[in-house]
């Protein structure tokens, strides 16, 4: 989330545009995360007194973290409640240093500002912007519910008195917009925590303010943007998040994972011939050797490409890519191999090939046996998979 005050404030973000900033955002949005941390040091270097900069680190080994472990693409915004089935991420010790230090370092310099003035918009927004990203840290790499939710509150009451401030500073609506949508798809009995207590939660509302910052946002405009088509998805709403991701990809394209979301959401729309061409121009891309392809493995394009013909019951050629992708486990993320294994057992209980299918179960049951997928392949131990559409 990067800092935007309209005109009619305080437009002191202007002096962001530019220079390492717009370079480590352009790293950041391209999935280069190490060359984005080094252009965000170099801006602190010049401006160490600036709590923002700290916060751009923070995001960035967080979602660095993230992107290592495959938990950055929208699948994973799924099931029943997906806010509480995240699985735990472990960062190594330096990187979890590299995160508290930032985030330490951000909210001291805003703590500092606000007891000069306590209204200071810009401290405001950059303190939210600290305890949204502690929320995320909280909830995606410490698996710490309480703590997230905790922050993620703290956060929105910041923006909101932000927006109170500055009513016309729409990017500030981008956390409160974010908690809308998490806590009005939260059980009911969560609501009842105590500093949730006044915070229903609008999901609708959340959605309607992320389309706003997409719409009107300045340097928050993409952020919304990803959001909205991680929310369509869930919402079963995939040609509002097309419209996004075709706007996204000209303007990051070493970023394969939009093109990898468009895959899917062709998929959901019932287009497989579209899906299918951006999974070739996809494979043209790497073989072309084009910038920001060559770290991805061939492996994620089969397994995107086995997942589509999986649902389009088009099983020889899934089989064939999803073998593919299981010869060589370590070419992926944890959650690919382990998705890839249930899914190769899937298939072959659809085409009647039993043992194979048992094979693959218990190879996804020990490639990651505390994960979702490995409770679901250890009930098809007992009873084949069957699907509505097949048989």
């Amino acid at each position: 989330m990067r800092l935007w005050l309209s005109a009619g404030s305080l437009v002191w973000a202007a002096a962001a545009l530019g220079g390492p900033v717009e370079e480590g955002f352009g790293h950041f949005y391209n999935l280069e995360y190490d060359e984005a941390l080094a252009s965000f040091r170099q801006a602190i270097d010049a401006d160490a007194a600036n709590p923002r900069l700290y916060n751009h680190v923070a995001q960035t080994v967080l979602y660095r973290e993230l992107y290592r472990v495959g938990a950055l693409e929208s699948e994973l915004v799924s099931g029943a409640n997906p806010f509480l089935r995240r699985p735990k991420v472990k960062p190594t010790p330096e990187d979890e240093k590299q995160f508290d230090d930032a985030i330490s370092a951000a909210m001291s310099l805003a703590n500092e500002r606000l007891a000069q003035k306590p209204d200071d918009v810009s401290a405001l927004y950059s303190l939210g912007v600290s305890y949204g990203l502690r929320a995320n840290y909280n909830f995606l790499i410490r698996k710490a519910w309480m703590d997230a939710l905790r922050d993620a509150t703290t956060a929105r009451k910041l923006h909101d008195r932000v927006v109170r401030i500055d009513p016309s500073f729409v990017d500030a609506r981008l956390i409160p917009a974010v908690h809308d949508y998490v806590v009005g798809s939260l059980p009911w009995h969560w609501k009842l925590l105590g500093f949730l207590v006044g915070f229903r939660g609008d999901k609708q509302r959340g959605i309607a303010a992320l389309e706003l910052i997409a719409r009107r946002g300045a340097l928050n405009r993409e952020d919304a943007k990803i959001l909205l088509c991680a929310v369509y998805r869930r919402e079963r709403e995939p040609a509002k998040a097309v419209v996004h991701l075709t706007d996204l990809i000209p303007r990051f394209p070493r970023n394969y994972i939009l093109r990898f979301e468009l895959v899917q959401m062709y998929s959901d729309l019932g287009k497989k011939d579209e899906a299918l061409a951006v999974l070739r121009e996809m494979e043209e891309l790497k073989r072309a050797g084009a910038p920001g392809y060559a770290r991805l493995a061939w492996e994620k394009i089969w397994f995107s490409r086995g997942t589509l013909l999986f649902w389009y019951r088009d099983f020889d050629q899934a089989v064939a890519d999803f073998q593919r992708v299981t010869a060589r486990p370590q070419a992926v993320d944890l959650n690919t191999e382990v998705q890839a294994w249930l899914r190769l057992g899937q298939t072959y209980d659809l085409i009647g090939k039993r043992s194979q299918a048992l094979r693959a179960y218990q190879q996804a049951i020990r490639s990651a046996p505390d994960s979702d997928q490995a409770r679901e392949a250890r009930r098809y131990l007992q009873a084949p998979y069957r699907r509505k559409d097949v048989g």
